[in-house]
């Protein structure tokens, strides 16, 4: 059977642990990777659109950054329960054409047991920026761990 640590009941040191680990994961731009922090059967709502599954799953997050260049994610612990987490994120991302965003949202996150995520349920909106306007300026990956998070940026 599939796992991965840390496992419910979350404590604070473990919600944490899985907040950060799945902003790793979403800043590697690598949809296989991230699938595999899903259950195979995995329930999603992320803005209109509803995949179900890793297969979706994966093919979301292909189309997404193919659309959304230059992403760059910092997630934040909000509330956690048993086997729930409640995160807000802001990530930056340009289009095609060259215009900078800033995204906002909040995520609810259900894990089963093994650690996996079952479901994930992501509102979002969308704000065009100027390029000087940016905040994410790491290099592409990983957020660095002196880099300051969401409420140290003041968003």
């Amino acid at each position: 059977m599939e796992q991965r640590p840390p496992f419910p009941p979350y404590t604070l040191e473990t919600a944490l642990q899985k907040v950060r680990a799945a902003e790793d994961g979403w800043n590697s731009r690598d949809p296989e990777r991230v699938s595999l922090a899903y259950t195979v059967d995995t329930v999603w709502r992320n803005r209109a659109e509803f995949p179900r599954g890793r297969d979706q799953v994966q093919a979301f997050l292909t189309a997404k950054w193919q659309r959304e260049l230059d992403y760059r994610l910092i997630k934040e612990l909000w509330a956690f329960h048993e086997h729930r987490i409640a995160v807000r994120f802001a990530y930056e991302w340009r289009d095609v054409h060259g215009q900078w965003h800033r995204s906002y949202g909040n995520e609810n996150w259900e894990f089963a047991p093994s650690g996996l995520m079952a479901h994930r349920h992501a509102s979002i909106n969308d704000l065009p920026i100027a390029e000087s306007a940016r905040l994410f300026r790491w290099d592409l990956g990983r957020r660095p761990d002196e880099h300051p998070g969401l409420s140290e940026l003041g968003l």
